[in-house]
């Protein structure tokens, strides 16, 4: 039995509504698979339900309200301490998400984590705009050959083995790059508290979380839509961003359509569907769009993003039209011309008949329909969210 494929990726700096666009896609299937295939436990997808529930989605996928199973691919890093608070906070709202770790997908421990945020908070104004969740630094470790993968959780003596060597590998890298002396550091604590996490997460293998693999779950007849649910944006990938200003993940489709190329005979379709707010937002350090204090929201009570010591504001400004065609001609050389739809978010968060946008850096305003017509690509669809409810995502009527 084949499967379509939905392929949700960002055009912004990410936040830009694939959580909301993935809970549509699910609800439009009678069973959905979530495929996470890039970034890992630092993602935040947001869904609402007109129930009022409300998550933050980071180590599962955004359909799992819908009954959704995720599938975490090897393209992914896995946080056990991310992933067993959320799998509790789901839990007590009584919803039980299933969770198929890829066995090859590489593990985040705390030496990722603090290694990430001292070296960030290190660089002072020159911050590369991390999250400080330690996802870069898990993937350049992995890459380093020192890994740690999902498959390794099953063995307690082996993770033991791995934690002693991930120390050793950052005392190295702190000679060089760091001014404190990380063998200093109280890490014994630590590495106890890691091991009680995995004590607590091997509870629960086999039964809501299972570790597997890429050909098990494309040979699994259940699932009728794979949803390929990406992580950041476009204007964050290692290959088309603004560096140092990037994340080490590719955030178009191409790790999407690498997992669709090798299991072809299982998948009969694929679509694209881009997403962006109908203005720019970003988090973190690093560029951002011209004439960002001409931005006035309404309706955006519910934003997840907010101040934090880290990574500091969260930044709004005017839809910048060049960047937007930017991300969207990135994202078009790595599909390969398969059918593309247009999703935009937070239309209700400020006036569609006069929406403030940027072309060559300078400030316009003007009609939604008017503003799509500076678009150098077409889309097969657009559709517009006017609410942070997924059955409210419609048809633009232009």
């Amino acid at each position: 039995m084949s499967s379509k494929a939905s392929i949700v990726i960002g055009l912004g700096f990410g936040d830009e509504g694939k959580g909301l666009t993935t809970d549509y896609l699910c609800s439009q299937s009678l069973s959905p698979l979530v495929i996470r295939f890039n970034g890992g436990q630092q993602a935040g997808h947001t869904v609402c339900t007109a129930t009022g529930l409300r998550h933050v989605f980071s180590s599962f996928g955004a359909g799992t309200l819908r009954g959704a199973a995720t599938y975490w691919s090897a393209g992914c890093t896995l946080s056990p301490s991310a992933l067993l608070n959320e799998y509790r906070a789901l839990n007590s709202t009584g919803i039980s998400p299933r969770l198929y770790l890829d066995e090859f997908c590489a593990v985040t421990t705390h030496y990722d984590v603090l290694y990430n945020r001292l070296l960030e908070q290190q660089r002072g104004s020159a911050r590369h705009g991390s999250c400080g969740m330690g996802f870069g630094n898990t993937l350049q470790r992995h890459e380093a050959q020192v890994s740690f993968v999902a498959g390794d959780l099953i063995y307690p003596e082996r993770c033991l083995d791995k934690l002693k060597q991930i120390r050793l590998y950052y005392a190295l890298k702190a000679k060089t790059e760091l001014t404190i002396d990380f063998t200093e550091l109280h890490h014994d604590a630590e590495d106890r508290r890691f091991m009680d996490y995995l004590a607590e997460l091997q509870l629960l293998l086999n039964e809501n979380i299972c570790i597997t693999s890429e050909q098990v779950i494309f040979e699994d007849p259940q699932w009728d839509q794979y949803v390929f649910e990406g992580a950041q944006g476009v204007l964050l990938d290692m290959d088309f961003g603004y560096f140092p200003h990037v994340t080490r993940s590719h955030t178009t489709s191409k790790n999407a359509l690498d997992l669709i190329r090798r299991n072809k005979n299982t998948i009969s379709s694929a679509t694209l569907y881009a997403v962006s707010r109908v203005y720019h937002t970003r988090h973190g350090q690093g560029p951002f769009v011209a004439h960002a204090d001409q931005l006035l929201l309404k309706n955006n009570e519910m934003e997840t993003n907010v101040l934090n010591d880290f990574q500091g504001n969260f930044r709004t400004g005017p839809l910048d039209l060049d960047q937007l065609n930017y991300a969207i001609k990135s994202e078009m050389s790595q599909n390969n011309g398969i059918a593309k739809q247009l999703i935009l978010t937070c239309a209700d968060q400020i006036d569609e008949d006069y929406l403030p946008y940027t072309v060559a850096g300078e400030l316009h305003t003007g009609s939604l329909k008017e503003i799509l017509s500076f678009l150098n690509t077409s889309f097969n669809e657009i559709m517009i969210s006017r609410s942070p409810y997924a059955e409210n995502l419609q048809r633009a009527g232009f």
